[in-house]
């Protein structure tokens, strides 16, 4: 079933819980951090839900993949940070526990609708946004 709008995909849905969870984890990072771990992570939480509603919103099937593999990278960016974070005693483990458990979800859902991509055509812009009326 295709769905009337990216706000519908469980995929982004969780990426946007992501980014959230992201975003309230930040505000422990020490203040000397704002412009440095606080800005990249906070960048790279937004990049993710950001690129999955952006490939939706493209008709053609290899841009859609495209986003959905810059969303991924976001994704590694953002485990990778919270990984240095809590390396680096700026985060508590248990505190990113949660996130890193949602961000594995996440990954397997942007895995799972590659894959599906791939395999079944994507309906055109037209027919996925119909005009009401």
């Amino acid at each position: 079933m295709v769905k009337a709008s990216y706000r519908e995909l469980d995929v982004w849905q969780k990426a946007m819980d992501l980014a959230e969870q992201v975003y309230a984890v930040a505000k422990f990072l020490p203040a000397d951090e704002r412009f440095g771990l606080v800005t990249q992570l906070q960048r790279a939480a937004v990049s993710l839900p950001a690129n999955i509603a952006e490939g939706y919103g493209h008709s053609h099937r290899g841009d859609y993949l495209h986003h959905l593999s810059i969303a991924r990278g976001s994704l590694c960016e953002v485990e990778t940070l919270l990984t240095l974070a809590v390396r680096l005693k700026m985060l508590d483990r248990n505190r990113v526990v949660s996130i890193w458990s949602l961000a594995q979800d996440v990954g397997k859902m942007l895995r799972r609708l590659s894959i599906s991509l791939r395999k079944n055509s994507v309906p055109t812009a037209d027919t996925r946004h119909p005009i009401p009326g």
